[in-house]
């Protein structure tokens, strides 16, 4: 266990954070906008408690409301709060340690009134503990921490699969590598990682999980090219793209580029990558020059790509944006800050994704509709729907023989797949 002093400037400077997340803001850009980030008291922790609060915003939110007898604390306090029960949860601190730093913490925040408040929340949920956990247990929002809407739109679309969903779903992510198969091997890159004593297992064709997640600079080849981030669900997208020597290939909405890359690491094909984005162009740009791979990349809008002229292109890649509910876990406030009736924004905007690039497909090629949502109305919906417009539109089984949505699961993040043929 960690017995740190930097723990209440970790769980000032989360509390600040959530907080923000609370009130509407991405977590991502807020971690963008930090003056000094490396002034916070260490990004590690601050990383750590930021995302893993927000993994159990539905149980902390109930434990303080359960526990604060005369009324909710001040917006500071409580969110302070829901940072010291998670650390209390992850067990990377000694209890005693969490209730000393938050208090601390209190002074931090300027709360200096609430300290005895704080301290003596946070004991009696440790001296309580079995009693609070057996209540949660009868409120789904606290027991499953997604939103209620989000568990019942799971629950009615998996009657099976719902549960260990929506539990992954509150795991940290696994870090999946994708070997750069034009550089090395699977199994050599492997034995070097385990000379290093970085312990790996092969999943799918390039694919090494990674037992602990470590920074990429400990990765050997990193830096060359040899090897690469990638969950090894986003890995599925090239294998099931059919991919032939000589083809002319469109990866719309590309950016950051993993994609990409995958895709010219796997054949030698004509690449045209676009992005709406220009900063995640750009990285998709930077990711492409460190893999040592050639392009077109443009600043473009998929909607209205077509009028640039473009010959048609034998495949496309349309990984559309949606609502991230696949990879919540990586983006924890997705879970908080989407809203059910974002679904039918989403579906419209997919489909006219799919109707504009369906124009730039050749007669005879194949389109691969990809999100990362586990939400139908996000996935067969808007294919059905596409396939109703279009006559010629024919789906096809997927290359790889799996099924076309993949729930989160220990290995890999939830992402859909529909690969769609243009009859001549």
């Amino acid at each position: 266990m960690k017995a740190s002093s930097a723990l209440a400037p970790a769980l000032r400077d989360a509390a600040r954070l959530v907080a923000r997340v609370a009130a509407g803001h991405s977590l991502s850009d807020e971690f963008a906008q930090l003056a000094d980030p490396a002034s916070a008291a260490s990004r590690g922790a601050l990383l750590d408690i930021t995302h893993g609060t927000l993994r159990r915003y539905g149980r902390v939110q109930a434990i303080v409301a359960e526990l604060s007898q005369r009324g909710p604390p001040d917006a500071p306090v409580e969110v302070l709060l829901w940072c010291a029960l998670y650390a209390l949860d992850s067990g990377r601190y000694a209890d005693y340690t969490v209730v000393d730093q938050a208090v601390k913490a209190c002074a931090l925040l300027e709360r200096w009134s609430a300290k005895g408040y704080v301290n003596a929340l946070l004991r009696r949920f440790l001296r309580d503990r079995s009693e609070i956990e057996r209540r949660l247990q009868s409120d789904p929002q606290a027991r499953y921490q997604h939103p209620p809407w989000w568990i019942e739109l799971v629950r009615a679309s998996y009657p099976q699969q719902w549960e260990h969903a929506l539990l992954e779903d509150n795991q940290s992510p696994p870090m999946c590598l994708r070997v750069n198969r034009r550089r090395t091997t699977v199994e050599d890159y492997a034995a070097r990682l385990g000379e290093l004593g970085i312990a790996a297992r092969p999943v799918g064709t390039e694919a090494l999980l990674l037992e602990q997640p470590l920074p990429v600079q400990r990765l050997p080849g990193f830096v060359d090219g040899e090897v690469s981030v990638q969950d090894a669900g986003a890995q599925r997208a090239a294998h099931c793209l059919e991919l032939e020597e000589g083809q002319r290939v469109l990866d719309a909405c590309a950016a950051p580029g993993g994609k990409s890359a995958h895709i010219l690491e796997s054949a030698d094909v004509e690449l045209t990558a676009i992005d709406i984005d220009a900063a995640r162009t750009a990285r998709l740009t930077s990711n492409l020059e460190r893999l040592r791979l050639k392009a077109r990349v443009e600043v473009a809008d998929a909607l209205q790509f077509v009028a640039s002229g473009a010959a048609a292109f034998d495949r496309i890649l349309a990984d559309v944006p949606c609502s991230g509910s696949g990879v919540a876990r990586r983006h924890p406030d997705i879970k908080w800050l989407r809203r059910e009736s974002d679904l039918a924004a989403f579906a419209q905007r997919q489909g006219s994704l799919l109707d504009a690039l369906w124009r730039l497909l050749a007669p005879g090629g194949k389109l691969l509709y990809a999100t990362c949502s586990v939400f139908p109305q996000e996935n067969d919906a808007v294919i059905e729907a596409f396939a109703a417009r279009h006559s010629g539109a024919t789906r096809r089984e997927l290359a790889d023989g799996g099924p076309a949505q993949w729930l989160p699961s220990a290995e890999h993040d939830g992402f859909f797949y529909a690969l769609i043929e243009k009859l001549a």
